[in-house]
């Protein structure tokens, strides 16, 4: 159970997101022919109008050139669920809920939402713990400030969002662009409780999932 809502919200990965833990460099299985419209990571089709993933070998980090964008992460969520948190878990939540507030932050030209992040957190020593997953060719990233998935139920865990949309698509083939909103957010519900919304799907996968 745990394995497939790893799956689902990783997609980024979430999704998950977000979800497979496997050294990097392994070869992509094979897809079965009947995909419908999914793409090569079995994932649903990339709305209109935002932008599609970038694999990581077909770009180059070009750090002489320098952009910025508005950077957070948050585990809001979690301070109207304490009750399911992990009693060890508790204390590590922020009294606002605000790991780190939306700030201006540098990225180089060719960066993903992954490498951002990865910076944030050292520069901020903030706790940072992902796995390559090779099903979806990017990051998934399994805790932020020592708070994990599955920490506040069955259905929780980390999500990115870019300027309000949350991406179907992992966060190292996001690539990001100037100006835009980086938000990671921790959700308790399968993404269900965080503005934007997600994944159309998710009220129907977890009806059928109970």
């Amino acid at each position: 159970m745990k394995t497939k809502i790893k799956h689902i919200i990783t997609l980024l990965l979430t999704i998950l997101l977000l979800l497979s833990c496997a050294a990097c460099g392994q070869t992509r299985t094979e897809q079965p022919e009947d995909t419908g419209d999914k793409d090569q990571y079995m994932t649903d089709p990339i709305p209109e109008g935002k932008p599609t993933p970038v694999e990581p070998q077909d770009t180059t980090v070009d750090t002489t050139t320098t952009h910025t964008c508005t950077f957070s992460i948050s585990c809001e969520t979690i301070l109207d669920n304490m009750d399911k948190c992990v009693e060890n878990k508790k204390f590590l939540v922020p009294a606002d809920g605000i790991v780190f507030p939306a700030t201006e932050v540098e990225f180089s030209e060719g960066e993903s939402v992954f490498d951002v992040l990865q910076r944030v957190c050292r520069d901020n020593a903030i706790h940072m713990e992902s796995n390559w997953t090779p099903m979806y060719n990017s990051a998934y990233v399994e805790g932020i400030n020592n708070l994990y998935e599955f920490d506040v139920g069955s259905l929780s865990g980390w999500m990115y969002n870019v300027n309000g949309w949350y991406p179907n698509y992992g966060c190292g083939v996001y690539y990001v662009k100037p100006g835009e909103v980086i938000e990671w957010n921790y959700t308790c519900d399968l993404g269900l409780d965080l503005d934007g919304g997600w994944w159309e799907g998710a009220q129907d996968w977890k009806d059928n999932h109970d």
